[in-house]
């Protein structure tokens, strides 16, 4: 486990391999906040930095997925803070892009042009939908996690996902409970 590495050996080569894993995920995430790649790309490393220096605590932490994007999350709210801009960007406003969805080899079974009609039934989902089935579909954390970490409930989050999945399955024109095994991560 990488974590642990870090932790009780100051394993560099963990701590790079955990970077690469989290990284693209923690800076799109930032930038549906700060609307800026640089200042994104910046805030992460920043996250990554204090992570070594605290990396003697690092086996404390019981879900470290969620804690790098709490912790993504806070420091760009406080960039926010500092540069006088409003406190938090509405939800509805943030831009979102994924990156694949397709977790093992049965699912690239499916032709190019229904995961176009995918990728595009997500596009169209309202932003706030579309940062939520990210960060349950891609991103792995549990609706529990995504509520706290956007200060929704969870019940809000169970009906985006509802409506996410609807909204995919009639465009592919499947039914709904199809589509939870296709997005599932494991």
């Amino acid at each position: 486990m990488l974590q642990q590495a870090i932790a009780c050996f100051d394993d560099v080569q963990a701590y790079r391999q955990l970077f690469v894993l989290f990284q693209s995920s923690l800076i799109e995430f930032a930038m549906t906040i700060l609307k800026s790649r640089q200042l994104s790309e910046e805030i992460v490393s920043d996250v990554f930095i204090a992570l070594w220096q605290k990396r003697q605590q690092l086996e404390k932490i019981e879900n470290l997925p969620f804690y790098l994007f709490t912790a993504v999350k806070n420091r760009a709210i406080n960039e926010l803070h500092r540069q006088k801009r409003i406190g938090v960007v509405p939800l509805d406003e943030v831009s979102i892009e994924f990156r694949s969805l397709y977790h093992d080899p049965e699912q690239k079974f499916i032709s190019a042009e229904m995961i176009g009609e995918i990728q595009e039934s997500i596009r169209q989902l309202p932003p706030r939908c579309q940062l939520i089935f990210k960060l349950v579909k891609e991103d792995g954390l549990k609706y529990k996690e995504v509520a706290e970490l956007l200060h929704l409930s969870v019940k809000t989050i169970e009906n985006q996902m509802g409506f996410a999945l609807k909204r995919i399955s009639a465009v592919l024109n499947v039914e709904p409970h199809h589509l939870t095994s296709f997005f599932s991560k494991n």
